[in-house]
């Protein structure tokens, strides 16, 4: 049975790890909930389906930090949108998290690439 603390840290990482998707495709210019969801699920090539009320969850908690600034207009469909902006603060988060991400993808796959020796 998974220790509170163990699930804890899970929906830590799993938040962070969408916060980071969320910030990494603001960097592409100002978008609204459904635009950020369709350009995560498009840029995974459909690995990532972003389940809606996960998706405004991260861009409160984002916007809270001040990350991303968000504001009202109309989409693309003429309907009221809230539309993100990406800030300075949420540039420099996206930078570190982006390196820390890279670091740890470079860990699992000298872990998971074969070793010459079992070739």
């Amino acid at each position: 049975m998974p220790s509170q603390r163990n699930e804890n840290e899970r929906a830590a990482l799993l938040q962070g790890t969408l916060d980071l998707l969320i910030l990494r495709t603001l960097v592409l210019g100002p978008r609204h909930g459904q635009g950020i969801a369709r350009s995560i699920q498009q840029q995974s090539e459909d690995v990532f389906l972003v389940d809606h009320g996960s998706l405004y969850l991260s861009l409160q908690r984002l916007e809270t930090k001040s990350y991303v600034r968000g504001e009202w207009g109309v989409s693309e469909n003429n309907r009221r949108a809230r539309f993100y902006t990406l800030t300075a603060k949420g540039r420099a988060q996206l930078t570190k998290k982006s390196d820390e991400w890279r670091r740890i993808a470079k860990a699992i796959s000298r872990i998971l690439a074969p070793d010459e020796a079992e070739a």
